[in-house]
């Protein structure tokens, strides 16, 4: 059994990150076990889950990782733990464009067959409140709305007329919170400030954010709210997958950059290398002067390099290691950031220099899902083959004419791609492609 919730709301912007973290942090302060979950490919508000519940964030997506895993990958992520708090992407319906709602949180809603609990704002409406709850309660069968809980309140008298309001929904208030404008974590141009760029900020955060709801939020309710939800049937997800034993031959070693500048990385991943003998150990390349020792493979996931792009630039030690390992042909595999850094140059100043293209930021972003296709054999794949995957960024790569591509989309080449090498924009969820977790650990424990 594993007792979950989705928080959801009418649109972005009513307060499901931080009502959900709350939420997170207060059910931990009572004595619960809580995993944090969440709907869609974000990298940024799992950073926050996971200081409030202490455990390692999680994401369920039904395009990146497929219907059939999304149960799976739920009671894997949610092992021992009393209570599953997920949080929902943009507005409760709103998916894939164009296609009626696909990966939406209404979709895991029903997929994971979890009862639902709608944040609004209230901020600028009253009796108006019950009309939008009601709406949402009837709009899609098999979506089940739970509770209620109404943010950014403004008085004891707004709250009792929404209150009042909400009564012939039936739906109940399992929580009313009044605006605080102490509680927030600050944006910038591709949305929050991720936890690990203010990691002290962020932690000093968690306990007024735990208490703000302990406060306003009816913690027992929502509790029962969640053990109310049916068992699972589905087995549980396994990085090693189901047909194969424990790995028991020699371990390798894999540098994964983080840090400050790099703070994307999917859990998954981790466990999959792990589960094919290749032990991930953390990388910053704003303070590393050197490899692990050991070191058989890389791996450059997401986050925020044109933001601390003088301080890499300025650990010429680790960019000069770095750039022999690949020469030697290290196996290598970078997503978003990664490909970035691994550019002779980043917004004018020298970075790795693996890859002969320069890389700067521009004022247009690229967001969106993507179906990708591999044009020719690399480390990652074969030619042909197709993984679904993310790309979020505002910024461009200009490589050389010819450059052979990671992946196409849409007719147009993406990234660098070599049978030692494999950078690209696409963010891939492993636990999704398990294959290409597979193909990276053979090659380094080949080159190991």
């Amino acid at each position: 059994m594993v007792a979950r919730l989705i928080i959801a709301a009418p649109a972005s912007g009513h307060g499901k990150t931080t009502i959900a973290t709350g939420l997170m942090a207060a059910l931990r302060a009572r004595g619960l076990a809580v995993s944090g979950h969440k709907v869609g490919p974000d990298f940024i508000d799992p950073g926050y889950h996971a200081l409030a519940t202490g455990r390692p964030p999680r994401n369920l997506d039904p395009f990146l990782q497929g219907e059939d895993r999304l149960v799976p990958l739920l009671r894997h992520g949610a092992a021992g733990a009393d209570i599953a708090v997920i949080e929902g992407v943009m507005g409760l319906f709103d998916g894939q464009l164009g296609t009626a709602g696909y990966a939406s949180t209404a979709h895991v809603a029903r997929l994971l067959a979890a009862p639902v609990v709608l944040v609004v704002d209230a901020s600028a409406a009253s009796r108006s409140v019950a009309a939008t709850v009601l709406g949402f309660a009837r709009y899609e069968p098999g979506v089940e709305i739970a509770g209620v809980i109404l943010n950014k309140l403004g008085s004891p008298r707004h709250e009792e007329e929404i209150r009042a309001a909400l009564v012939r929904t039936g739906i109940p208030v399992l929580g009313a919170l009044r605006r605080n404008d102490g509680i927030h974590a600050p944006s910038r141009h591709l949305g929050l400030v991720p936890a690990a760029e203010r990691d002290a900020e962020s932690r000093e955060l968690l306990p007024k954010l735990a208490a703000w709801v302990a406060d306003g939020v009816d913690l027992a309710a929502v509790v029962r709210v969640a053990r109310s939800a049916p068992a699972l049937t589905a087995p549980v997800w396994e990085p090693a997958g189901s047909h194969s034993g424990p790995y028991s031959g020699p371990r390798r070693v894999v540098a994964a950059a983080a840090g400050p500048a790099f703070t994307f990385r999917y859990t998954e991943t981790a466990e999959l290398l792990a589960a094919s003998g290749v032990d991930v150990v953390d990388l910053d390349p704003l303070r590393d002067k050197a490899l692990p020792e050991g070191c058989a493979g890389l791996y450059f996931g997401g986050g925020f390099p044109e933001v601390h792009v003088s301080d890499l630039s300025a650990n010429a030690p680790l960019r000069a290691e770095l750039a022999a390992a690949i020469r030697r042909g290290m196996p290598v595999v970078a997503e978003c950031a990664g490909l970035l850094y691994l550019c002779r140059e980043l917004d004018g100043l020298p970075m790795v220099g693996a890859l002969d293209a320069s890389a700067a930021m521009t004022r247009r972003g690229a967001l969106g899902y993507r179906t990708a296709v591999a044009p020719a054999p690399n480390l990652l794949a074969e030619p042909g083959h197709q993984v679904t995957g993310h790309e979020f960024h505002r910024t461009e790569v200009r490589p050389r004419a010819g450059a052979p591509a990671a992946w196409t989309w849409d007719g147009a080449p993406d990234g660098f791609a070599s049978r030692t090498l494999h950078a690209s924009y696409l963010h891939v969820h492993w636990a999704g492609h398990p294959v290409l977790a597979r193909r990276f650990a053979a090659a380094v424990h080949a080159h190991g």
